[in-house]
């Protein structure tokens, strides 16, 4: 019995240190640099910028990031210029290890601006531009190796492929896992997305017919669930990618999620076998230099070294597996309460819709009004305040700040909010009769907020 741990030790072992090509690495290095400008110049481009970081005059801060506060002035527009420039770098892999850094505080500073801007593959992104940084992308066919030819090398340990994997493999079954809950089942919320796309070409007038939620939530279901297994196994390989490629273009299409599908595209193309990419790798070595040729020559990792990275390695595999199911920790429905939904890869599940109307009320001078929150808040922020009650405690606190600023004294603050979830009846979300501004956010469960009745 003592020789199976050792035996699966030595597995896992050889697994994440087998020799491999470095060429799916070249691949998703292009890849990542391609989409991160891309999604830099729309933001440039739509007018993001302004909308999200100059306009609003209050942040959602995230719990723990506080500290984290917006450029002054305009300098939010030398940022995202900066990330431009370090997504070509990166792109070409030059001053790489340099470039990833910077790209990942950044980017992840962009991302913890306002937690009203949240996006899942936001943080997907944030974790994948982390692990970049360790990932040897540009020890071929980069920039990096015309400047520095001694880095050049044409195999290495597979670690780096297989942490890519599972962090793309992560995204995946998680969505899957979170889509095993009754809405779903029971094909909400994609009854009224789809109710609301009839105008699709050619397939359009299908989507109010009975049976067409069911067929996209259950396909949804059992495409982030059983992908990665089909990925892995050689006879299902192509079959499951293109799969996967069909679902990814039809959700750029139905439903307006930015790069993610795209993104998701590319790094799904990681699952193939790392000879494959060869080719590709060939063509982007011509392209950057006449002087870069193939190579053989391998990273030899010490065995110390192996140890360390197994560690680490361990380490934030088990983050990224337990991290989804931290919203068990709270009683209630995780799409109601939104208590650890977010780095949940709950992704798509749900459709709320509310009201919100702030009432103050200030005991001395015995008199109470209501508060117009898009007085304070940018339209989008205030459709995240309408169905996230850590956010209404958030604006509440905003609110008494600056109504002492106008020379009100202690107020209370109470909040009516009202939210439809799933095309379900409006119900009341938060508790219209305490003072929010006696309440705090923490990890620990809101009293603050109503449990969903249906």
């Amino acid at each position: 019995m003592t020789d199976q741990p050792q035996n699966l030790c030595n597995r896992i072992e050889d697994l994440l240190f087998t020799q491999v090509n470095l060429a799916p690495l070249v691949f998703f290095r292009v890849i990542f640099g391609g989409i991160m400008l891309w999604e830099v110049t729309r933001y440039l481009s739509k007018g993001w910028i302004r909308r999200y970081y100059l306009e609003p005059d209050f942040f959602f801060q995230y719990y723990g990031f506080e500290w984290i506060h917006p450029w002054p002035n305009d300098l939010i527009y030398v940022h995202f210029l900066g990330l431009g420039i370090l997504s070509v770098l990166i792109l070409f892999g030059l001053w790489y290890r340099v470039s990833t850094v910077l790209f990942f505080l950044s980017f992840t500073y962009v991302f913890l601006l306002d937690h009203a801007n949240y996006l899942n593959h936001f943080y997907l992104i944030s974790l994948i531009s982390f692990l970049m940084i360790f990932v040897p992308a540009h020890r071929a066919a980069s920039l990096d190796i015309v400047r520095r030819p001694n880095l050049h090398v044409g195999i290495g340990p597979a670690w780096p492929l297989w942490i890519l994997r599972a962090q793309v493999g992560i995204a995946y079954f998680y969505g899957g896992i979170a889509k095993l809950n009754s809405d779903w089942l029971r094909g909400d919320p994609m009854r009224l997305w789809l109710s609301e796309r009839t105008d699709f070409p050619v397939i359009g007038s299908y989507f109010i017919e009975p049976w067409a939620p069911y067929l996209f939530s259950y396909g949804g279901l059992f495409l982030d669930l059983f992908i990665v297994p089909f990925l892995l196994w050689k006879r299902t390989r192509i079959i499951a990618y293109l799969v996967g490629l069909t679902f990814h273009l039809m959700n750029d299409q139905l439903f307006s999620i930015g790069i993610f599908p795209w993104f998701m595209m590319g790094a799904t193309a990681l699952f193939f076998d790392p000879d494959q990419f060869v080719p590709f790798r060939q063509r982007v070595e011509r392209f950057l230099s006449s002087t870069i040729k193939f190579t053989r020559s391998a990273i030899h990792t010490p065995t110390q070294k192996k140890q360390i990275t197994i560690y680490a390695l361990t380490i934030y595999m088990a983050i990224q597996i337990l991290m989804p199911f931290r919203h068990h920790l709270y009683s209630g429905n995780v799409s109601w309460t939104e208590e650890g939904h977010d780095f949940s890869w709950h992704m798509k599940l749900r459709s709320k819709r509310g009201t919100a109307t702030f009432i103050v009320t200030d005991p001395e001078q015995k008199k109470s009004w209501k508060v117009d929150p898009y007085d304070y808040l940018t339209y989008r922020q205030m459709g995240e305040v309408e169905s996230h009650p850590e956010m209404v405690v958030l604006f509440s606190h905003y609110l008494e700040s600056e109504l002492k600023k106008e020379g009100h004294g202690d107020v209370e603050i109470r909040a009516v909010v009202k939210v439809s979830l799933n095309a379900r009846e409006p119900q009341l979300l938060i508790d219209p009769t305490i003072d929010l501004t006696t309440r705090h956010r923490s990890l620990a469960p809101a009293d603050w907020i109503l449990p969903l009745k249906d």
